[in-house]
C-alpha cells in the first residue's frame, strides 16, 4: 500500500528551474515506496542496474555489477511487479569475466522468437548472453559480433525498427584515432536481423568535437513515425537530442534538451494515459534543486522535440554520496536506471545510489509510484498554497 502523498514535499519552481518537483525521497515515502534489491556494505558497492519486464506484466529481472563498473553476474527476479525480489539467481561462471553496466532486454526476432538478452563487456569487447525460457536458464557470455569493438559501454538501448524486421542498438565509443582526448565519446549504432544474437559493425552517427556524447536512449513517437534519441553529454553537462524519420538510418542535427532533462543515462517509457516518463541522474548543477539525485521527468514527446520547459519532476531517491569516500575513491554516482510500467500504471524505477549516510557502498533500490499520486500531490500543494518546502537536496 502506497503512503498518501498529501504531505509529500513539493519543491516549487524558481527563476533558474521553471518546474515543480514532487519529492518521494523523504523518510515516509521511502518507507512505503522504496524496495531494496541489493544492499551495499563497507566492502561492496552495488552498481549500474538495468531491468526488463516480461509480457505477464509482473515478472521483472534486474542485473547489475559488483563495485563501480565491476564484474557482472548478480541477477534477481521479482514475480510481483517489484514488491519483493528473489535471492541471487544462478548464471554461467564466465559472466564474472565481463564488466561495466550490463543491460538486459527482451528482444524478438523477425520470426517472432523472443529471448532475454544481457549485454556486457570484456576488455573492450561487447559480449552477450541470452535465455530462451524467460530467464530460467542462460547461455555463457559470447562476443556480440565481429564489428562491436571497441565500445565504451554495452548497448544502452535496443529498439525494433522496420516493423520488427531489424533491431537498432546504440552506444558510445572512443573517437577512432584520437590521441589528445583520453575520454572522448561519440555515438555509434548497430543493427541486428536475428533478434540480437549477432550485430553489424558499429557505425558512428554523431561526433561533436569538444563534447562527449554517450549513453543514448531511443524513444518512438506516439504516432510511430519518428525516433527520438536522448543523449548524455559529459563536457558541458547540457544534454542533447536528435531525431530520425527513417528508422535510424539518418539523424537530424542535435539540439539541447529542456533543462528539466539535463541528466545522465536517460530511460523513458510511456504511461497508459500517453504521457512520457524519463528517469535519470540529475546533472542540472547550479540550476536544479535535485542535482546529483535520482529523478523522473513527467511530460510529453512533443514537449521534448519542441524544447518546452513543461511538465514536472519527481525526486525519487536522495543520493547521500555527496563528498563521501568509498574504497579510497570519491564517488557520487547514482541514476543508471531501469524503468518499467505495470498494467495498472504503476512505475517501477530502479537505480543504484548511496542510500544511507553511513560507510556502506551503493545500494540497488526500486521506487514504485503512479502519476495519479504525483499529479494529486501537485494539485493539493497548489490548492493549499502553503509556503515552499525547504530543499532537502542541500543537506
Amino acid at each position: 500500500m502506497f503512503v498518501p502523498l498529501a504531505k509529500a514535499a513539493v519543491i516549487p519552481p524558481t527563476e533558474n528551474f521553471p518546474l515543480p518537483t514532487v519529492d518521494l525521497s523523504g523518510p515516509a515515502e521511502a518507507a512505503a515506496r522504496h524496495v531494496t534489491i541489493a544492499r551495499g556494505t563497507t566492502e561492496v558497492y552495488q552498481g549500474h542496474p538495468t531491468t526488463v519486464l516480461l509480457p505477464d506484466g509482473k515478472t521483472i529481472y534486474c542485473v547489475w555489477t559488483i563495485n563501480h563498473g565491476g564484474p557482472c553476474g548478480p541477477m534477481k527476479r521479482s514475480d510481483d511487479g517489484g514488491l519483493t525480489w528473489s535471492g541471487l539467481l544462478p548464471v554461467p561462471e564466465n559472466w564474472k569475466s565481463t564488466k561495466n553496466c550490463p543491460s538486459i532486454y527482451r528482444l524478438v526476432d523477425p520470426r517472432g522468437k523472443a529471448r532475454l538478452v544481457v549485454f556486457a563487456q570484456e576488455n573492450g569487447v561487447m559480449r552477450r548472453a541470452y535465455s530462451e525460457d524467460d530467464g530460467k536458464t542462460w547461455s555463457p557470455m559470447q562476443p556480440a559480433g565481429d564489428g562491436i569493438v571497441p565500445s565504451v559501454m554495452p548497448f544502452t538501448d535496443v529498439k525494433p525498427v522496420d516493423g520488427g524486421k531489424r533491431l537498432l542498438a546504440m552506444t558510445n565509443i572512443r573517437r577512432p584515432g584520437e590521441t589528445r582526448e583520453k575520454y572522448s565519446n561519440v555515438l555509434a549504432q548497430s543493427f541486428s536481423t536475428d533478434g540480437g544474437l549477432t550485430w553489424s559493425p558499429l557505425e558512428i552517427v554523431r561526433d561533436i568535437p569538444g563534447l562527449r556524447l554517450c549513453e543514448p536512449e531511443i524513444v518512438r513517437s506516439p504516432d510511430g513515425k519518428q525516433l527520438l534519441c536522448l543523449i548524455r553529454e559529459d563536457a558541458k553537462h547540457e544534454s542533447l537530442f536528435m531525431t530520425s524519420d527513417d528508422e535510424g538510418r539518418t539523424w537530424s542535427k542535435e539540439r539541447t534538451l529542456p533543462k528539466a532533462l539535463w541528466g545522465d543515462r536517460h530511460k523513458a517509457k510511456y504511461t497508459p494515459d500517453g504521457r512520457l516518463v524519463v528517469v535519470f541522474r540529475d546533472v542540472g548543477r547550479k540550476t536544479s534543486p535535485s542535482n546529483n539525485h535520482f529523478v523522473a521527468w513527467v511530460g510529453s514527446y512533443d514537449d521534448i522535440v519542441n524544447v518546452r520547459e513543461a511538465g514536472y519532476r519527481v525526486k525519487l531517491i536522495h543520493n547521500h554520496r555527496r563528498g563521501k569516500i568509498f574504497s579510497g575513491r570519491l564517488m557520487d554516482d547514482c541514476g543508471y536506471p531501469g524503468l518499467e510500467v505495470l498494467p495498472d500504471g504503476t512505475l517501477v524505477a530502479t537505480t543504484y545510489a548511496k542510500y544511507t549516510e553511513g560507510d556502506e557502498g551503493n545500494y540497488v533500490v526500486a521506487v514504485r509510484f503512479t502519476l495519479k499520486e504525483t499529479d494529486a500531490a501537485l494539485v493539493l500543494r497548489e490548492t493549499q498554497n502553503t509556503p515552499p518546502i525547504p530543499n532537502r537536496s542541500a543537506r
